[in-house]
């Protein structure tokens, strides 16, 4: 039998490598979770930022989501490499997202090859999972190889049918390439309107992208960028993994933080009915975000 005070501490040691915690709190456990990472990562030409955020990654524990553009410039099997050598130090915990690099190379089969069956189905490239109390839903930006985006295609009818599968109080999403953005290299993708429209209709969460260089966050908004502090998601652009900074001209409405200089993460806590967020930046950046928010 172990004894109590041994007990506590193999506890503690199993909720360090998994980013599970059970808090109590007026005589209930609560049951946080976390979620942390960002996109756009591993440039073999200078792994400098990969390597700079790689090592926050080291010592945060819980599931790694890695948002697509993971490995520069083509995704190929030799860019996989280079993400092996920073990122693919937490691989045992990352549930990734594709992003348009990983096309480069034919079908995404490097990339597809590298994650395995954490990456959900090669022929769709997404999937869902759940993570302490939330239910988590990655899903593929690239529409042109999942026959579409569009209110009819086979992913968003797939969302659909998953979301009601499993009507849990909080949800959250993340793909590559945002809906919203102020970034001045790509900005809104209206593309992704169909997506988030499904995740709203059923009244999701927290969506996360990447793809523009840089951090932000959004107040909660509806699909056509209205805010909307009833049932609005509120939306995070990460592409802060490493590739390079680029910059961030005007503010989309309903943008209220914004930062084009530090790489870095967002760290989710994902509690019972709520959500805690930070973005933790590189070693001699000063920049960060926090908060909370509630669930619908």
């Amino acid at each position: 039998m172990v004894c109590g005070g041994l007990r506590a501490w193999l506890t503690g040691l199993l909720s360090l490598s998994t980013g599970h915690t059970k808090v109590a709190q007026a005589g209930a456990v609560e049951e946080e979770a976390i979620l942390v990472g960002a996109g756009d990562i591993a440039d073999c030409r200078d792994l400098s930022g990969a390597e700079a955020t790689a090592k926050l990654l080291e010592q945060i524990p819980g599931t790694v989501m890695a948002v697509g553009d993971l490995a520069y410039p083509d995704g190929s099997r030799e860019n996989f490499k280079c993400y092996e050598r920073t990122w693919g130090r937490v691989k045992a915990r990352t549930r990734p997202a594709a992003g348009n690099h990983e096309f480069h190379a034919a079908g995404a089969t490097p990339y597809f090859d590298y994650f395995g069956t954490a990456a959900g189905d090669p022929k769709r490239g997404y999937y869902s999972y759940e993570l302490g109390t939330w239910h988590i839903v990655v899903l593929n930006s690239e529409c042109r190889d999942v026959r579409g985006c569009d209110a009819g295609s086979p992913q968003v009818k797939w969302l659909k049918n998953d979301l009601a599968s499993h009507p849990v109080a909080c949800t959250l999403a993340y793909w590559h390439k945002p809906l919203f953005s102020s970034g001045s290299a790509h900005g809104n993708d209206l593309g992704m309107k169909p997506l988030w429209q499904a995740l709203y209709d059923a009244n999701a969460d927290v969506i996360i992208g990447g793809h523009d260089h840089n951090y932000e966050r959004f107040a909660p908004q509806d699909p056509g960028g209205r805010s909307d502090a009833a049932r609005g998601i509120r939306e995070f652009v990460v592409g802060t993994g490493g590739k390079n900074h680029r910059p961030i001209l005007l503010g989309k409405p309903n943008s209220e933080v914004r930062n084009a200089d530090a790489f870095g993460v967002l760290k989710l806590t994902l509690r019972t009915g709520a959500y805690d967020w930070q973005f933790i930046a590189e070693a001699g950046k000063q920049f960060t975000d926090s908060g909370t928010g509630n669930c619908h």
